[in-house]
């Protein structure tokens, strides 16, 4: 019996390892293979494409930074993504905090409200928002004043926080939930306010939890383009890295320069790789921060 626990265990431990091996093998051929297209004259793609790129060839990078706008595209979704994440912390982090630790009329109602924007998906409501907006704007016109809602960069920060509102309640209120009350009534004791103990005890021991949220949803803001493509309308004006990265595509497919494509390819997953790396060990913390002194 033991014999056969050990060989199933062998044989067990050989079949993860080849799961992961094949999976990471599957991601990093695909992920190496744009990086090293990025950086080949046009010329090398008519060949094999799997040959390795004769040098580095930077002025795809530049011609796709300059020419193709790239560089002003990733500003525009940095400061998108920066403000949808201000804004989403702002509003999720004190709502979950006393939708998970407070009993108060309408608690029950507020958390089925939010739980069910769980269950909606964004693109379909994604035109809904763009006929209230273009409303809203045509109301401004007849007072004389110009449009506010479309092409405007704080208000797609707005909505990408809105949407993702019911995730990051439903998250963050199971992780506080989680902690002691042990440590709000320290607090309390030496006499710290409601606003004091959220702030200063609550949420740093709330840490990996924020962590996870600004990574996930800034890799959604980051990445996302039907919201994008759909509010900002004016041709030619503020566009995001998504959707300077389609308009990208069409124009180097339609003329053959392959190279400067890759090149934004490799501009729009580069911010998304050092953001991973850099809070990756953030994430496998479980433990609360501090603690209890008897």
């Amino acid at each position: 019996m033991k014999l056969f626990e050990h060989t199933f265990g062998k044989i067990y431990r050989i079949f993860i390892y080849v799961a992961l091996i094949s999976l990471a093998v599957s991601v990093i051929i695909p992920v190496a293979w744009v990086f090293m297209a990025s950086i080949k004259k046009n010329s090398e793609f008519y060949g094999n494409p799997w040959l390795l790129p004769e040098g580095f060839h930077y002025q795809n990078f530049v011609e796709a930074w300059s020419n193709a706008r790239m560089g002003e595209y990733m500003m525009s979704s940095v400061i998108v993504t920066l403000l949808a994440i201000c804004i989403l912390l702002v509003v999720a982090l004190p709502a979950a905090y006393c939708l998970s630790r407070f009993r108060f009329r309408m608690r029950r109602f507020l958390r089925v409200l939010f739980m069910g924007g769980l269950f909606i998906n964004v693109n379909y409501i994604v035109v809904p928002i763009f006929l209230m907006f273009v409303g809203f704007d045509g109301y401004l016109r007849d007072y004389g004043m110009d449009g506010f809602f479309l092409n405007n960069i704080f208000v797609l920060a707005l909505v990408y926080a809105s949407t993702a509102l019911p995730f990051t309640i439903y998250l963050l209120s199971g992780y506080f939930v989680t902690l002691s009350s042990s440590y709000e009534e320290a607090a309390y004791i030496d006499g710290a306010g409601y606003f004091r103990t959220m702030m200063h005890v609550m949420f740093p021991m709330a840490m990996p939890s924020i962590i996870t949220v600004i990574l996930f949803n800034s890799l959604a803001f980051w990445n996302e383009y039907i919201i994008a493509i759909t509010l900002l309308t004016r041709p030619g004006g503020t566009r995001t890295l998504p959707v300077g990265l389609m308009n990208l595509m069409k124009a180097q497919n339609a003329a053959a320069q392959y190279g400067q494509l890759y090149a934004g390819l490799v501009l729009v997953m580069v911010p998304t790789l050092v953001l991973y790396i850099c809070v990756q060990k953030k994430l496998t913390e479980g433990m609360n921060l501090g603690g209890l002194k008897g």
